[in-house]
């Protein structure tokens, strides 16, 4: 796939891109705002766990966000099953030199309609730690709304915090 969403793209990743992705995903405040399965530090080797899950998975879930050429991050989609197969929950990250660029706002715009079709979805949801408000601002710009507050419900990097609950609602009909 290849989703242009100005001014990055969303592609596939690819086996070359594993060098740029140690360098970008070894960062202590990245792992800070992800969940447990992103691993810090980032090594050679998780980078070769992650090419084996993408090449197992099926349908496509995960791909890379592209800027200028250059690989700045990641964005996936881990689909619901079973009463919640109408819904998903999206990630997304980026590499530090990328911040503040709307790199991250225009990946979340691009990928959440693209997902709604693609997968016949009626809901996007992601979850976002209380501490970090620069994903806040990416997910209301893309269109998200607040939903919910979670409170004392994760335990990350040593500390009980609140996690909020956005989601984007396909319109009925």
């Amino acid at each position: 796939m290849h989703l242009a969403a100005d001014p990055c793209l969303i592609r596939e990743w690819r086996r070359a891109d594993k060098a740029a992705l140690v360098r970008l995903a070894d960062n202590r405040s990245i792992w800070r705002n992800l969940t447990h399965l992103f691993p810090f530090p980032y090594t050679e080797a998780d980078a070769e766990g992650w090419f084996d899950f993408l090449a197992r998975q099926a349908p496509l879930t995960h791909w890379a966000i592209e800027y200028q050429g250059a690989l700045a991050g990641g964005i996936g989609l881990i689909l619901g099953e079973g009463v919640y197969s109408k819904s998903a929950r999206i990630g997304y990250w980026l590499g530090e030199p990328f911040w503040g660029r709307g790199i991250a706002t225009a990946a979340v715009r691009a990928v959440t309609p693209h997902a709604m079709k693609a997968y016949g979805l009626c809901r996007v949801e992601a979850a976002v730690l209380a501490w970090n408000p620069a994903s806040v601002r990416v997910l209301q710009k893309a269109g998200y709304e607040q939903e919910g507050l979670l409170r004392r419900s994760v335990y990350k990097d040593g500390q009980v915090i609140d996690c909020l609950l956005y989601a984007q609602v396909a319109e009925a009909g």
